[in-house]
This record gives C-alpha cells, structure tokens and sequence, in this order.
C-alpha cells in the first residue's frame, strides 16, 4: 500500500481494474446488472456497490467479536463521510485481511483506498448520494451487529415486530431504490418528468421487495447464524417459538408467517412493476436493470412458496443459473412493450400465489 498520507488519484486503468474484473469477483450478478446500465452510471453505481460490498465484508468477519467488527465499520463510515487517508484504512486491511476466507475478499479490503480516492474524485452530487446511501447501509450493518448475537455463540435472537423487519428491509435495500432512483434521475434526462416524490417511494418499496424476498429465502441458513428475521410478535401468534424453527419439521406449523411474508413482498413488488413501467420505453438499459431483479425476485418467491421444505437449508428456494440467462434473452423482447411486461409479471405473481 501507499505511504501514510492523502490518497492518491486513480488513474483509468485503475478505475476499470476496480468496477470491472474486482465487481465481477465479488458480484457475479451484480455485475451483469451494472454492464447493462447506460456508460455514465457505471461507474458511480458500481463504486457505491463496491463500498457497500467491503462494509458487508467487515461486518461478516466472523473470525472477529461483534464489538471490533463494529469498531472497523465505524471507522470506514468516517472514511466514507469525511477525507479518507491512507493510514486509516490500512488498520482496516492489517486486522482483517488474513481473516477473509477468499482472495478476492481481501482484495476487495486492499483496494479501499482507490475506492475512496474515486469516491473524492467523484462529481459533488453523485459523492454526496454515494455518502448517503453508505451511511444509510452501514448503520444497517450496525444494527444487526447489535441485536444479534456472534453467530457461533449457539444462541439465537429474533426481531421483534413487524416494525423491526421493515426498518432492517429499508436499511438493507430500501434505501438503495431511494439512492437508485436519485442517480439516475441525476444522470438521465429522459427522466426530467418523474415525480420525484412518488418514484422515491416506489423506489424503496422496490429495494423493500427484494430484501424481504432474501430474508425469506435465507431463514434456514440466519437461523443458523443466530439471527431470525421473523418478527417474535408474529411467531407468538402462530404459538411457535423462533427456535423451533431450526427444525425443518416445524415448517408445515410456520407456514402462514411465511405465507404473510410473501404476501407483503408481493405489495412491494407491485409498486416496483409501477416503478418498471414509469421508466421510458427508449431507456432500454435502465428498463432491462429493473426487470432482471423484479423477475428473478417474482421466480424466487414462486419456489419458495410452493417449497415444503422450506425451512430445510438442504431445500433451498433459489432460480438456476440456466433460467437467469434465458430470463435475460427474453427480457430483451419483452423491454419495450408494457402489454408484455404486465403480463409477463402477472404470471408470475400468479405462480407465487398458486403457491400460496
């Protein structure tokens, strides 16, 4: 790494090296998002992507106590919000990278100081969403750290309202449609006309549906972690307690909090169809970039509900890498006709609901 000092510019190669080969390495999928997006968006969502990326890392150190993972994330916020330097972000890769299980995590963890210098470099609007939304997400992190225990304590704690769950779905990825939402509106003409208002909040009821659609999916594996996002005060209603739920039997018994669930994700995936759809039909990228995830999101909640296992980890309700891609050579038809796009959607929230 650099000498201690103020970071140092960034240069082309660089900044392709970091939102291309090192995003890929991370984010397989996400990656396949950002190529399609118009040039200019690129780069400033990929960075904010990349940040994020390394806060998750930090937070998912689990070969650290909750308390120092805590300490680092605090520390990069200040990076994050302030004028990095080179110092403090070396304290971050010294104590945590021989703790990543893979390469690329720990590249993703030496490569902070040329995201931050690019984050510096970055055009006033686009650095301050970028902060923003950072902010935003890393207290996420915070909280999770806080009300969960180490997740190889053997103990296990739930959220406890609904309330809960959905403040954790906004910090999580609601906040991101709100940012998205922001920075393209900032970077695309064609979208002058948008009621900002209204879209912002479509845009988080976007980033809302497919968080809780992951938080669905993945209750067998958090469970496991120690972490329930089921809120205690729903399970109390089905007379089923948060640790019985490690045992995929009680999956038939915890149906209706699953089927709840996939009932408010499809309210948040019909303000992201309206979403979709208020977006021209001549910004074919930006049209493709909201429908790949509100497909794959609508697909996933489809084997999840029609998924008898699903509290069993050896059951997983996930889309094959196969369908992703022909999902996405479809996509490319289907962009420019709402007619098709509605009825492409209403199939498959009728299959969720059939699942039902």
């Amino acid at each position: 790494m650099s000498d201690p000092g103020l970071l140092s510019r960034v240069d082309k190669r660089e900044r392709q090296r970091l939102i291309g080969i090192l995003l890929k390495g991370v984010s397989r999928s996400f990656y396949l998002t950002l190529r399609v997006l118009p040039r200019d968006l690129r780069e400033p969502i990929g960075l904010a992507y990349l940040l994020a990326r390394a806060a998750d890392t930090i937070a998912d150190t689990r070969l650290l106590p909750p308390d120092r993972r805590l300490e680092f994330l605090r520390l990069l916020q200040r990076q994050v919000q302030g004028e990095a330097n080179v110092p403090e972000l070396e304290r971050i890769y010294a104590a945590l990278t021989d703790k990543q299980s893979t390469a690329k995590e720990r590249d993703l963890l030496s490569s902070l100081p040329q995201a931050l210098a690019m984050l510096q470099d970055c055009r006033e609007v686009d650095r301050e969403l970028m902060r923003k939304v950072l902010g935003t997400l890393i207290r996420g992190m915070e909280m999770d750290l806080t009300t969960f225990p180490a997740e190889d304590s053997g103990r296990l704690a739930a959220l406890e309202t609904r309330a809960d769950l959905d403040s954790h779905l906004y910090h999580a990825a609601g906040c991101v449609g709100e940012f998205w939402t922001a920075i393209t509106m900032a970077h695309t003409r064609a979208l002058e006309r948008w009621d900002s208002q209204v879209m912002f909040e479509a845009g988080v009821r976007f980033g809302k549906a497919l968080q809780l659609t992951n938080v669905l999916r993945d209750v067998p594996k958090d469970l496991r972690m120690g972490r329930c996002y089921l809120p205690k005060a729903e399970l109390v209603q089905i007379g089923v307690d948060s640790d019985e739920l490690l045992a995929p039997a009680a999956g038939a018994r915890a149906r209706p909090i699953l089927a709840r669930g996939i009932e408010l994700a499809l309210g948040h995936y019909a303000a992201a169809e309206e979403y979709l759809l208020a977006i021209p039909r001549r910004c074919l990228r930006l049209r493709l970039a909201a429908i790949w995830p509100v497909i794959i999101g609508l697909a996933t909640l489809s084997k999840l509900s029609g998924n008898p296992g699903w509290l069993d980890p050896t059951h997983p309700s996930r889309v094959s890498r196969l369908w992703v891609y022909r999902m996405m050579a479809f996509s490319l038809a289907a962009a420019a006709s709402n007619r098709i796009l509605r009825a492409w959607i209403k199939r498959w929230r009728k299959r969720v609901e059939t699942g039902l």
